[in-house]
């Protein structure tokens, strides 16, 4: 791979890239899996997952070591979902030209904040002999710290090397020595190390025969599962010690964890990822049908399903079945313009409990869901459907045939959208898909497609009586009652929470583990936070299965040269 930025940094990234042996990044991951694979013949590790760190994960790793202060005004490289989540798709992949080139800038950009002005001071905790020169022994003092951070392990003897060479050439040119220490922070934003997530497992001691994760590995996962950022000095240190791989060190790190207040930040990431909220980023509504939706509204709906979520479920610790009937929420002014409810706090949000008439009963009432699965112009019962039985039930739905014809569910002049349905289903093959995911979108129709109550659609009242699997319910209220007694929802949150924190999908071997989970949950009255930890402490929670053959240093440049296989798609779909 040939890298751009020269065209965008100048001398400063051509004194970057010339003081890295063969003028490639992926120097520094080949000698890094070199470097370990070489220290011991007889007990090689292995890298067993590479995944790449996602924005707000990025976003958290910068503001946790550098400070919350440094600005990131960057565009980062499209996701993608799998299997209903993104953290399923981070291995999938990779970093395109274009992508190394926002990378590069925006490393630029955060090593110039960070050691400019008074703040270095606070960062580098050493002073060189001469700031006009080099400093090997301060340079290797910082590097060797921020390195730890950013790699989430410590650095190998030639990943040191490599960046004091960087902070030594780059030195020169301007006589300074910090401009030289910028640099070598450079390197390690824009390494592979920093910018995927290099799993490895080493011969377990117990039994040689068998790989476990290694103690660095294991501390990274359980911090962006809890606080979704990198590890901090603790963790590492205990990683460093080898206490994590106890029991009792582990439970001590996971305890920890759970009570500080950065797990707020972990678990809004994970329903970020479980809830499709990303999706905003692509929602567009009719402004001739719904004139009163914006980019505020748009972000409003986030926050309040977050903020529900949260206090809800991690504050107060309720039963997480509560999510789909607490009446009890957080809105803001344009919200309220939406629910139609008066806004009389002097702040921008407050506590609000919907009254029974409102039909407002848990997050699938809120305008986030709602909008977010619904058509420009129309809501969307298939859509809503759809999405109930993916995210909370973990039950996907094909996609339609592509010679469907939509005419006649399209005509959002003609009656209701359940008339439209019915004459719908009369082509052939959408009959056993629609009655599977139609039913709990019809009970949700007395909300248009920006998630305002009505009860008439073309002048003809609406029917939101449905029937799911035999039961037979009313409304919104009735759906939300359905969900918190259907045992698949908390056994799919099991599911959601252990491939989230193991970044791949489920599998038959794991049934069985999954079932145990789903009743420890149960038994612990479905608390969320006991979840994770209970899940986190798991001996399956950090099981590896070595692969057939070793992956080398050419697995990690393949990693950042291979051009992206598929751009993140708008989750919204095509269904009627």
């Amino acid at each position: 791979m040939t890298y751009q930025c020269l065209k965008t940094a100048g001398v400063f990234c051509a004194t970057f890239m010339a003081a890295l042996p063969a003028g490639s990044l992926a120097f520094a991951a080949a000698s890094t899996i070199q470097a370990t694979e070489q220290t011991s013949p007889d007990r090689k590790p292995i890298k067993v997952a590479f995944r790449r760190i996602t924005e707000s994960q990025y976003r958290h790793t910068i503001a946790d070591i550098f400070g919350s202060e440094i600005k990131i005004n960057s565009r980062f490289e499209p996701e993608k979902r799998d299997e209903g989540l993104l953290a399923i798709g981070t291995p999938q992949l990779s970093l395109t030209s274009s992508g190394f080139e926002q990378y590069f800038a925006l490393a630029s950009s955060v090593s110039e904040q960070a050691l400019s002005g008074t703040g270095r001071d606070a960062l580098v905790s050493c002073r060189p002999a001469d700031t006009a020169k080099a400093d090997d022994a301060c340079a290797r003092k910082f590097v060797a710290k921020y390195g730890e951070r950013l790699f989430r392990r410590p650095l190998t003897d030639i990943e040191l090397a490599t960046r004091l060479k960087t902070a030594s050439l780059g030195a020169q040119p301007s006589s300074d020595f910090y401009a030289g220490l910028k640099l070598a922070l450079t390197s390690l934003l824009v390494a592979p190390e920093f910018l995927f997530r290099v799993e490895t497992a080493e011969p377990d001691p117990v039994n040689p025969q068998l790989y476990r994760l290694d103690a660095y590995s294991k501390a990274s996962r359980i911090s962006f599962l809890l606080w979704d950022t990198s590890p901090d000095e603790e963790l590492l240190a205990a990683a460093r010690s080898g206490v994590i791989h106890t029991e009792a060190g582990l439970r001590e790190q996971l305890t920890r964890l759970i009570s500080s207040r950065r797990y707020e930040q972990g678990a809004r990431a994970f329903f970020t990822d479980m809830l499709q909220l990303d999706g905003f980023e692509n929602v567009v509504k009719d402004p001739a049908i719904y004139p009163k939706f914006n980019q505020s509204i748009a972000d409003g709906a986030m926050e309040q399903t977050l903020r529900t979520t949260i206090d809800l479920l991690i504050t107060k610790k309720r039963d997480y079945r509560d999510l789909f009937t607490s009446n009890e929420t957080f809105i803001n002014r344009p919200l309220a313009s939406v629910y139609n409810v008066p806004f009389l706090a002097a702040g921008d949000w407050t506590p609000y409990t919907f009254s029974q008439s409102s039909e407002r009963f848990g997050i699938l009432t809120q305008v986030s869901f709602l909008s977010l699965f619904s058509h420009p112009g129309t809501s969307s019962p298939t859509k809503r459907g759809i999405k109930v039985n993916e995210i909370f039930k973990c039950e996907p739905t094909p996609n339609p045939p592509a010679d469907v014809d939509f005419s006649k569910v399209k005509d959002s002049t003609n009656g209701t959208i359940r008339g439209r349905l019915l004459d719908h289903m009369e082509n052939t093959g959408c009959t056993v898909c629609h009655r599977r995911s139609d039913p709990p979108g019809l009970a949700l129709e007395h909300f248009d497609g920006l998630g305002q109550l009505r009860t008439s659609e073309n002048g003809v009242p609406i029917d939101v009586s449905a029937d799911l699997s035999g039961v037979k319910l009313i409304g919104a209220e009735g759906l939300a009652k359905y969900l918190h007694d259907d045992p698949k929802v908390p056994a799919c949150l099991v599911r959601n929470v252990y491939a989230y924190g193991v970044g791949r999908k489920t599998g038959i071997r794991e049934e069985d583990y999954l079932a145990d989970q789903t009743k420890i949950f149960a038994s612990n009255g479905y608390r969320v936070p006991d979840l994770m930890v209970q899940i986190a402490s798991s001996p399956e929670f950090f099981k590896v299965t070595a692969p057939s053959g070793t992956r080398t240093a050419a697995a990690v440049s393949a990693a950042v040269t291979i051009p992206a296989r598929q751009s993140a798609r708008n989750e919204q779909g095509v269904h009627p």
